[in-house]
C-alpha cells in the first residue's frame, strides 16, 4: 500500500491521533479539480499539518526548506502543488518536443524513488502530464523509452540520472522546479558532486524545495547555497521522533543479539517487523538465522540486485516474509500499512538514521512498536542517540531470554570438563596401585599416548617433508675438487676457464 493509501485508511477511521488540520481542506487551495477528484476518489479530504503549510507557500512560487517527522505526508506536501502549477502546460500532443521535464525529483534511494513515484502517478491520474522514475540496478532501455516519448515530471537518484544525461536521453534545460526528497543524504557529502553536477545542467531561475524528516545544522547551512530566501517549515521539533511509536532499548550481549531478534519475535507473535543491521554481511547472517529458527525472512541491501529488493519487499508487502532485514537502504521511502513494529538489530552509527528506522512503524497516526538491542560497545551510540532526540531511554533487560552458549564456549567447557575428569582418573589410579602420587597408571599413560596419535576422527593436519631438507650439512667442494669427483657423462669435455693471467700476457700460449 503506497503512502497516500495509508493515509487515506487513517482518514476514513478518523482516527484522532493522525496529525490532520479538519478545518482545512484541500479545496481550500485552489487546487484544480483534476486533482481534487484524484483526491476525492481515495476519500482524501483533508491535509497534514505539513500539508497544510507546504501546499500554499509552494504554490506561490517560493523556495521551501521542509522538516516533519516520518510518515506525516511530506510527499503530498510537494507533488500536489507542483501538479498544479505544472497544469499550465499539460497538453495531449503526441509530440514529445511539448513534453519537456518540467519538474525533477531526487532521491537517495531506489525504494524511496519508487514510492513517490507511485504517489505521484495517484495524484496526476486525471491530468495529461506525465511522469515516470529512473533509477539504477534495472535495465536502462525501458526507462530511455519512456524519456524519449516525453515526460514533464521525473523521479529519479543522482546516479542514474547523470548516466541518462550522458546518453543524451534526458535535457534538462527547462526544468522550473527542483525537489531534494530526503535532503539531509541527499546533500551528504557521498553525494554532493553528483548534486553539484545536477545543479549546474539547470537553469539558475528555477524553484527549489528541501524535504526531509530531520535537519542538522550543518545541513541547513550547506542548503543556504542553493536555496534562495527559504521559507523554512517546521511542523514539529526538528529531529523529533513520533510520540504514537513506543521506543525500548534492551541490554543484550553482542554475541547473543541473533538469539534476542528470534526470542522477540516468537514471544510477541509478531508477523510482519523490519529489523535493521549496520551491514550487508550482517543482515544476511541474520535472515539465514532466522530461517533457522523456522522464521520466514529475507535481507534486502546494497548487493542484491534492484529486482530480488523489490521482489523481497513486494513479498513482505504480501505477508510471504515475516521478516525483512534490512540495512539502512531501506530505511528511507520504505512505507508499509500497519506495520506494527521495528527491530534496531545494530543502533546506527549516524544518529538521525535512528529516526528514520523507527519511522516505518507508526505512520498515519498508527501506534507501533520500535525495539532496539544494544551491547556494552554501542553505550556511545546510545548517548548521541538520546542528545539528538532530546529523550532519555531507560535501559532494560530482555525478560525471560537466556542466551544460549556459542559453539566455541561450548568447546572450551568440554575440553575442560575432559581435563579434569583425566586428572582424576590419574589420581585415583596412583592410590588404587600404590605406586606413589605422581606415577600415573597403566591406562592414563595409554591415554596420553592416543591424545598425541591421530585417530579417524580427527585426522592429522602434518603435511609430508621432503627428504631433502633431512639430510647432514655437507659444506661445499672447491671447483677444482668437484670438477675431478664428477664422472664424464659421455658428452663433450669443456675446456677449463682461461686464468686471468693468461688474459694480461702472463702465461705462454698453447701452441
Amino acid at each position: 500500500m503506497s503512502e497516500i493509501q495509508s493515509e487515506i485508511q487513517s482518514e476514513k477511521q478518523a482516527d484522532p491521533a493522525v496529525p490532520t488540520t479538519p478545518a482545512v481542506r484541500f479545496a481550500d487551495f485552489g487546487l484544480s479539480p483534476d486533482i481534487l477528484r484524484a483526491l476525492s476518489d481515495q476519500g482524501y479530504v483533508h491535509p497534514t499539518p505539513i500539508q497544510a503549510e507546504a501546499i500554499p507557500v509552494v504554490l506561490q512560487g517560493r523556495d521551501v526548506m521542509g522538516a516533519a517527522q516520518t510518515g506525516t505526508g511530506k510527499t503530498a506536501g510537494f507533488s500536489l502543488p507542483i501538479i498544479q502549477l505544472l497544469l499550465a502546460h499539460a497538453n495531449n500532443s503526441a509530440s514529445p518536443a511539448r513534453h519537456p521535464v518540467r519538474a525533477l525529483i531526487l532521491t537517495p534511494t531506489r525504494e524511496l524513488a519508487d514510492q513517490v513515484a507511485e504517489n505521484v502517478k495517484a495524484y496526476c491520474r486525471h491530468t495529461p502530464l506525465r511522469s515516470t522514475v529512473v533509477f539504477g540496478g534495472v535495465d536502462i532501455a525501458p526507462q530511455t523509452a519512456a524519456l524519449r516519448s516525453g515526460i514533464e515530471i521525473v523521479i529519479a537518484t543522482p546516479g542514474r540520472l547523470l548516466d541518462h544525461v550522458q546518453q543524451k536521453t534526458l535535457n534538462l534545460s527547462q526544468t522550473q522546479i527542483l525537489v531534494m526528497d530526503e535532503a539531509d543524504r541527499m546533500l551528504d557529502m557521498g553525494f554532493l558532486p553528483d548534486l553539484q553536477r545536477i545543479i549546474n545542467l539547470l537553469p539558475k531561475e528555477r524553484q527549489n524545495l528541501m524535504f526531509s524528516a530531520t535537519f542538522s545544522g550543518e545541513i541547513k547551512k550547506l542548503a543556504s547555497t542553493f536555496l534562495r530566501n527559504p521559507v523554512t517549515i517546521e511542523v514539529a521539533r526538528s529531529n523529533a521522533t513520533a510520540d504514537n511509536v513506543t521506543q525500548t532499548m534492551y541490554h543484550v550481549n553482542e554475541q547473543a543479539k541473533a538469539e534476542a531478534v528470534s526470542y522477540i519475535i516468537r514471544e510477541r507473535n509478531l508477523k510482519q517487523v523490519i529489523v535493521f543491521s549496520n551491514t550487508k554481511i550482517g543482515a544476511s547472517k541474520l535472515a539465514r538465522h532466522l530461517e533457522n529458527e523456522g522464521v520466514k525472512a529475507s535481507a534486502i541491501h546494497g548487493d542484491k540486485t534492484q529486482n530480488e529488493r523489490m521482489a523481497a519487499l513486494e513479498a513482505f508487502k504480501q505477508g510471504e516474509i515475516e521478516v525483512l532485514v534490512a540495512t539502512d537502504v531501506a530505511a528511507r521511502g520504505l512505507d508499509i500499512a500497519e506495520l506494527p513494529c521495528v527491530i534496531n538489530f545494530d543502533l546506527p552509527y549516524n544518529a538521525e538514521d535512528y529516526v528514520h528506522r523507527i519511522g516505518r512503524t507508526g505512520r498515519a497516526g498508527a501506534s507501533g512498536d520500535a525495539i532496539s538491542l544494544y551491547a556494552d560497545k554501542d553505550e556511545r551510540l546510545l548517548v548521541d542517540i538520546e542528545k539528538m532526540i532530546k529523550h532519555k531511554f531507560v535501559r532494560a533487560e530482555l525478560t525471560g531470554f537466556v542466551a544460549k552458549p556459542s559453539s566455541g564456549e561450548r568447546e572450551r567447557s568440554g575440553r575442560g570438563a575432559e581435563g579434569r575428569s583425566d586428572r582424576g582418573s590419574d589420581r585415583s589410579g596412583g592410590d588404587r596401585g600404590g605406586e606413589g602420587r605422581g606415577a600415573p597408571s597403566g591406562r592414563s599413560l595409554q591415554h596420553t599416548r592416543s591424545a598425541y596419535t591421530s585417530t579417524p576422527t580427527s585426522p592429522s593436519r602434518r603435511e609430508k617433508i621432503d627428504p631433502w631438507f633431512l639430510k647432514p650439512y655437507e659444506p661445499a667442494l672447491e671447483p677444482e675438487a668437484a670438477a675431478s669427483n664428477v664422472a664424464p657423462t659421455g658428452g663433450a669435455i669443456k675446456p677449463p676457464k682461461v686464468k686471468l693471467a693468461a688474459l694480461l700476457g702472463g702465461l705462454p700460449k698453447r701452441q
